[in-house]
């Protein structure tokens, strides 16, 4: 296929911008770039025009420096809400992409953005908040927070029956008194039992001993 070097004088994305001087295909050069006074051919003559095209490739490229930093600053004050369905569990059918997020932008704040420019390492498949990184321009990042939400309003947590259900019948009952505990007193002297008996002998010894009672 026939080549042909052109100078270009408007930024092409994946070919080049003004002032470059690149070789393509003839056909795509003399149906497409000429046409639509996106590049000129190489010649003495058109050499003269590259500083003015340098000049405004610059002013250019100023402008978009400024604009994407403005919009960065912007976007960092925002929070784009993106709503999903979302099953009684609360997990969501489907995932949020970069393309779901610039559809939301445009809706909530018509800003105008390139899904390309919205960078995840994988699509959203939970409910929460997310911090998604902008590469808005080569030398401008920034970053938008997302929010997904149920549109499906989830069921409250269950309450704790048992442990209210227990205070409640405790209610309008009479405290009971507080029981002494009763005091126990050991003694190290070992129980005094009735007097024995004793031995027929002690016995005689004792009946001996008593004086004789007086005739």
């Amino acid at each position: 296929m026939a080549k042909t070097e052109v100078i270009l004088t408007s930024n092409i994305v994946g070919l080049g911008a003004e002032s470059d001087q690149v070789k393509v295909a003839a056909g795509y050069a003399r149906n497409y770039l000429f046409p639509m006074g996106l590049a000129i051919p190489l010649t003495q003559a058109n050499k003269r025009r590259l500083e003015a095209l340098r000049q405004r490739r610059a002013e250019r490229e100023a402008h978009e420096f400024n604009t994407m930093n403005e919009l960065a600053k912007s976007l960092a004050k925002l929070i784009c809400v993106v709503t999903v369905k979302t099953g009684e569990d609360g997990k969501m059918f489907g995932t949020v992409t970069n393309g779901t997020i610039a559809d939301q932008l445009k809706t909530q704040f018509d800003v105008v953005l390139d899904k390309k420019k919205i960078h995840l390492d994988q699509p959203i498949k939970a409910l929460g908040e997310y911090e998604v990184e902008l590469r808005l321009h080569p030398e401008v990042k920034g970053t938008l927070k997302v929010r997904v939400e149920s549109s499906t309003p989830l069921p409250p947590p269950p309450q704790p029956q048992e442990a209210g259900a227990e205070a409640k019948s405790q209610e309008g009952k009479p405290e009971k008194p507080e029981r002494r505990a009763r005091r126990t007193y050991r003694s190290d002297k070992p129980a005094e039992g009735p007097p024995k008996a004793g031995t027929a002998g002690e016995r005689k010894a004792r009946t001996e001993s008593k004086p004789a009672k007086p005739e």
